[in-house]
């Protein structure tokens, strides 16, 4: 990535004076190259000028699509912050989220904003047809002169750019800020950390709704493709890296298991991915058998990244090397979640912020230009999380031979499907049937999902409850993969001297009694 590419928008504007042929997006409605995608950049800051008062907040919302990486770029261009909106979460979750974001227009797909519309959200709305056809009116020649360059390089690399809300554990999700400068030291990172070769081409399966998108970003800071998905099947991945002749994937556990599902089913499949060299994970950690069923079937380098939101990515990698020891000689290395990435500064922390000594348990802390600006309108929150010029990430870890690795997480996320889910929000949904005295959420484990919501209950006196009426109800307030897929009853949870529930014990007592899940809902 070129030095002088201090914004977003500067990433493509220096991509198109580069190689502006190279494509650099491609989906189902065609390819684009750099440098027509920097001339869509451009006509987009302009439609969002007529339309968006200076500073105002600009939020998109829908499965992938083109559009989506238009505004990536754009809307920090013009100034403003791009809002992330899930299309995945309930209504009533995505309208506290506009309204305290500010976001001052929603662009998206036609069948979101219809829900929105529904729900009375007044903020004015434009959907990807529309908002298309008004870029098309502000088109400009796709090579840009010297002063638009200019521009676009120096809009303020510290100034936000994009908001994205996190899973929130003691209180609602928090508006993470992140600038430009915490976005391209990410992809720096992963650049570092995750070499790309020269004729790489990408496919991209995850939401672009998701921090995971900065990988867009690196592979356009490299002049390199992004495939885009509009949501994965592992038949339509097969296909598309065929067609694409794509070399790299990103993909969740939830992701490959299905693809090596499909592979070992349709033995003819292989000869489709013929092309693809690796494939990178995150999220959450991959289990080992399907790791070693993946690395019989597909014949790739695997590598995976620690991260979060407010890392802005990955900063923690473990590359296609030490896969590969992993696979052949030393297993615990697939436990690890790698090295900081140069310029990633991690230390693992006691309760008093002390350094722990090596092996030992604590708080995974982090310094790094990627460390996110802010929590939005909250300083209690970015106190907690950045005190002493560390992002304290909540989860617990440990450094073995300099690698790290995580072994709980402090905050209570369960991990499903590749979302994150904060076991306080569902227990407050949870705790609002009327028949529900007590409620501790906790994750257990799934070979598909990688973990499974299991809500422990206690009753109220007299009362009973049935597992598929009470997740019912919690569909009613959140979005469907934050429901619990088990419900278990109990006399009691059990309690530490300060009347808080001991998840450590809940979890080892369900895993010593696994016929208590029941099936999952």
């Amino acid at each position: 990535m070129s030095a002088n590419a201090g914004t977003l928008a500067g990433v493509i504007a220096r991509a198109a004076l580069d190689h502006p042929v190279n494509l650099a997006v491609i989906d189902d409605l065609g390819a684009l190259t750099f440098a027509e995608l920097d001339s869509r950049i451009s006509a987009s800051v302009a439609a969002i000028d007529s339309l968006v008062a200076a500073g105002d907040p600009i939020a998109v919302i829908g499965p992938n699509h083109r559009i989506w990486v238009e505004l990536y770029y754009a809307v920090p261009a013009s100034g403003r912050v791009l809002v992330f909106l899930n299309h995945r979460l309930n209504v009533h979750e995505l309208e506290s989220m506009i309204a305290r974001s500010g976001a001052r227009l929603v662009i998206g797909d036609a069948d979101e904003l219809d829900r929105l519309r529904t729900a009375e959200v007044d903020v004015p709305h434009s959907d990807w047809t529309s908002w298309s056809d008004r870029v098309d009116g502000f088109e400009v020649p796709s090579s840009q002169s010297s002063a638009d360059l200019r521009t676009k390089l120096e809009r303020p690399p510290t100034s936000p750019a994009w908001m994205l809300f996190t899973s929130g554990t003691t209180t609602g999700p928090k508006g993470a800020l992140l600038s430009h400068s915490n976005v391209l030291a990410a992809v720096r990172a992963s650049t570092a950390a995750r070499p790309v070769e020269r004729d790489d081409v990408y496919v991209f399966p995850f939401p672009l709704c998701h921090v995971a998108g900065y990988n867009v970003v690196h592979r356009h800071a490299l002049g390199r493709p992004v495939v885009l998905m509009s949501g994965f099947a592992a038949s339509e991945f097969c296909d598309v890296v065929e067609r694409e002749q794509a070399t790299s994937a990103s993909l969740a556990a939830t992701m490959l298991a299905t693809l090596v599902d499909l592979v070992e089913n349709e033995p003819e499949r292989r000869i489709q991915l013929e092309s693809l060299r690796s494939i990178a994970y995150g999220a959450a950690p991959m289990p080992t058998p399907l790791l070693r069923q993946a690395d019989a079937l597909l014949n790739v380098e695997f590598a995976q990244g620690y991260g979060m939101t407010e890392l802005s990515g990955n900063a923690v990698f473990l590359n296609a090397e030490a896969h590969r020891r992993g696979l052949d000689e030393d297993e615990s290395l697939l436990k690890a979640a790698g090295t900081p990435a140069p310029g990633v500064e991690m230390r693992i922390v006691d309760e008093l912020g002390c350094d722990v000594e090596s092996g030992e348990a604590g708080e995974i802390v982090i310094r790094a230009e990627q460390v996110m600006l802010e929590y939005l309108d909250d300083p209690v929150a970015t106190e907690a999380a950045l005190h002493d010029g560390w992002l304290h990430t909540g989860d617990i870890g440990r450094i073995v031979d300099g690698l790290l690795y995580v072994i709980d997480r402090k905050k209570d996320i369960v991990i499903t499907g590749a979302e994150n889910v904060s076991s306080i929000e569902v227990e407050s949904a949870v705790l609002a049937h009327p028949d529900v005295a007590r409620v501790a959420v906790v994750g257990v484990p799934d070979p598909q999902w990688g973990e499974n919501i299991c809500a422990v209950v206690v009753t109220v006196p007299g009362a009973e409850i049935d597992p598929r009426e009470l997740s019912s109800f919690v569909r009613e307030s959140l979005a469907g993969y934050k429901v619990p897929r088990h419900v278990v009853v109990v006399d009691e949870l059990p309690v530490n001297a300060s009347g808080k529930v001991v998840k450590v014990k809940l979890r080892e007592w369900l895993a010593q009694n696994p016929e208590k899940l029941g099936s999952r809902l």
